[in-house]
């Protein structure tokens, strides 16, 4: 889209050292919000990792049967939903693209404010498969355990099939680095509420910190 600019520079010869500093062995690389639904640049980072690397695309809704047969041949397992400027998936075509995505055995990646998931809660919950909420519920603005939108995420991931994604702290952050305090009493709720389903991401190459 053209309000938002290219991701900042991140050669995968600059990722690969940083994956091999931390002992990571795989990795999943997420479809940048810059390049739409226009999946190429991240279908051949994955064919150039090989057998290491899968990905998240971002689509439509619109696609054929082939187009998305086509994204899972290249290696993606899931299909990020953006309720943000620079999103290319509406609502109104969420619940469709969650259904044709179990067909391919995908999950759902759901990046939204969470200041606004007790709105959609009823429509979250009854998408089907795995569930991703990206960003620690990308609330934009620190909240208190006790906010309406907290206690959402609480229960979605006490379903058991939603997983919450912590990355990029600085998303939500005013206190900021290093232990980005205003964003830790979430972070050990949520740890303590359900470890198994916490998925750490480096968000490299933090393309909101350039």
């Amino acid at each position: 889209p053209a309000a938002f600019a290219a991701p900042p520079p991140g050669a995968l010869r600059d990722y690969l050292k940083l994956r091999a500093r931390l002992s990571i062995a795989r990795s999943v690389v997420v479809q940048p919000t810059a390049y739409g639904a226009d999946n190429s640049c991240t279908l051949a980072a994955i064919e150039a990792m090989g057998a290491s690397a899968r990905g998240v695309a971002m689509v439509t809704g619109d696609e054929t049967d082939g187009e998305l047969e086509r994204l899972a041949l290249g290696g993606m397992q899931a299909f990020k939903f953006r309720a943000l400027p620079g999103g290319v998936l509406a609502w109104e075509k969420l619940d469709r693209m969650a259904a044709r995505a179990q067909e391919l055995g995908w999950f759902t990646d759901i990046e939204m404010d969470g200041r606004t998931l007790p709105e959609h809660e009823a429509q979250i919950g009854r998408l089907p498969g795995t569930l991703m909420i990206d960003h620690i519920g990308k609330f934009l603005e620190p909240v208190s355990l006790d906010h309406p939108g907290v206690a959402v995420l609480m229960r979605l991931v006490a379903g058991g099939r939603t997983y919450v994604k912590i990355a990029s702290p600085y998303d939500s952050s005013r206190s900021g680095p290093p232990d980005y305090a205003d964003m830790a009493p979430l972070v050990a709720a949520l740890a303590r509420a359900a470890p198994d389903r916490l998925v750490w991401a480096s968000n490299w190459p933090h393309a909101a910190l350039a």
